[in-house]
This record gives structure tokens, sequence and C-alpha cells, in this order.
């Protein structure tokens, strides 16, 4: 299995370098449009090559779906780590009222014995 993922890293790797070959042309990327960069002042271009813009663009989209569905589950984790507590405090409750080992005897007599 572990040849099988190396493979496939392999084939991407071999499509990305392929990919950033044939598109090492630089390109200019503004920040904001020439006419409102000079009536605000904010006029920021920067030349990259144009493999780095769409890798770039791939990474933003991948870090935004991972941040979304991670917002998204909050009530899941919530909901199972509110689970783990009740689980938590039900085992506890049960060492309590279960008899040692080697201890003989009626539960509810253990309880009354507790109890007064």
């Amino acid at each position: 299995m572990r040849f099988i993922r190396y493979g496939v890293l392999a084939v991407l790797s071999v499509c990305l370098i392929i990919v950033a070959l044939a598109n090492a042309q630089p390109v200019r990327l503004n920040l904001l449009p020439d006419a409102l960069g000079q009536a605000t002042g904010y006029g920021v271009s920067v030349e990259l090559p144009l493999f780095v813009v769409i890798f770039m663009g791939i990474l933003s989209g991948l870090l935004m779906g991972f941040v979304w569905e991670w917002l998204r589950e909050h009530k899941h984790r919530a909901e199972a780590a509110r689970r783990r507590g009740e689980v938590r405090k039900l085992e506890g409750e049960l060492k309590r009222i279960k008899p040692v080992d080697g201890e003989q005897g009626d539960e509810v007599l253990a309880l009354l014995e507790k109890a007064g």
C-alpha cells in the first residue's frame, strides 16, 4: 500500500513540475485595479511566475475549505466532548456503586451500609 501512495505522489509531483515549467512566464498581480489604486494610493503590484499564482490559488482554496469544515463541524465536536464527559461521570458512578472484587453481597445492602 505504501508503494501505491509513493507512486501517486510521484505522478502528482511530475504533473505539478510540468505545469510549473509550462507556465513560468511572469505576470503582473495588482492589489486593486489601476484607477482605484491611483485614487486610493494603494496601487501595489508584484510580478510573479504564473505557476506561483496558480499554486497560491489552489493552496488558498484548500485552506479556506479546511477552515470552513472545521467551523462547520464545531457542533459535532462539542456534542462528542459533552458525551465523553457524561460517560466519564457515569463510569465513576458505576465504580462507586459496584462491589470491590472479592466482596460478596447484595448491591442494595451495600448501598444501605454506605448511606447509614
